[in-house]
């Protein structure tokens, strides 16, 4: 019974595809094809694979359908994890998606999951990404209105985040491994307001995903920080092989 992780799918089986990027990046190329294949060859239907965050570019459950029952397809147990492109799940909604998808995915929002004795945690995190603005490492400008909006969101996240291991704890939980979409840190910090709740439950690896593209990869914390894993999951990162947690 394995634990595995992957972000960033960005499926567009019944959607218009409108990422440059995703377009035209080789690693990009069938990479539906090779995630499933990889998954097979890896993911035992007794292990559980964290999808960690925008798994479809589809506007709503409609044109989320066949990206979706793909990812219902693939080896061992699904949860999912909130990405911010993920628009056909609207947070106050979970409990409608879980029930829809009951014994085949598991929407994790302010909840957990148990895996052997490790409890499940997370929410879609938030980063500051565009109240600074940078000239090459240099601030050269900075967007009060969007860092104040920032805030509003970190906070909101970090409430979830908070219920999500309270939940776990209450059922004797006390070892954890916690998922984010947006990476903990932005490019500015070491530490944030989402690593020190990390540390405050003695989360023991830090999950996430949303860093994607080469210049992006090493935006966030990566390895042993303060005595915790902290590891990037995006697809493009992994090459589309789901990276062994546990």
């Amino acid at each position: 019974m394995s634990l595995f992780a992957i972000g960033d799918l960005h499926l567009h089986f019944q959607s218009v595809l409108k990422a440059h990027g995703q377009l035209h990046a080789p690693v990009w190329q069938n990479h539906e094809e090779i995630l499933r294949k990889n998954c097979e060859a890896l993911i035992r239907p007794t292990d559980t694979l964290v999808l960690v965050g925008d798994h479809s570019w589809g506007k709503n459950l409609e044109e989320c359908e066949r990206d979706l029952a793909y990812i219902c397809a693939l080896p061992g147990r699904k949860i999912l994890l909130r990405g911010n492109h993920d628009m056909f799940w609207d947070a106050k909604k979970t409990d409608a998606l879980n029930r829809l998808f009951e014994g085949k995915l598991f929407f994790l929002q302010n909840a957990y999951a148990p895996y052997q004795d490790y409890a499940i945690v997370g929410t879609k995190g938030y980063t500051f990404e565009g109240p600074f603005f940078l000239r090459g490492k240099k601030i050269v400008g900075w967007d009060k209105e969007a860092e104040a909006h920032a805030e509003k969101l970190i906070e909101r996240e970090l409430e979830r985040l908070k219920i999500s291991f309270e939940a776990a704890r209450a059922d004797g939980f006390s070892r954890f491994i916690m998922f984010l979409h947006y990476p903990p840190t932005s490019i500015l910090e070491s530490n944030s307001a989402f690593t020190a709740m990390a540390e405050a439950y003695g989360a023991e690896q830090v999950i996430y995903a949303h860093c994607h593209g080469e210049s992006r990869f090493h935006d966030s914390i990566e390895g042993r920080h303060h005595g915790i894993t902290y590891r990037l999951v995006s697809g493009d990162y992994l090459r589309w092989m789901p990276a062994r947690i546990l």
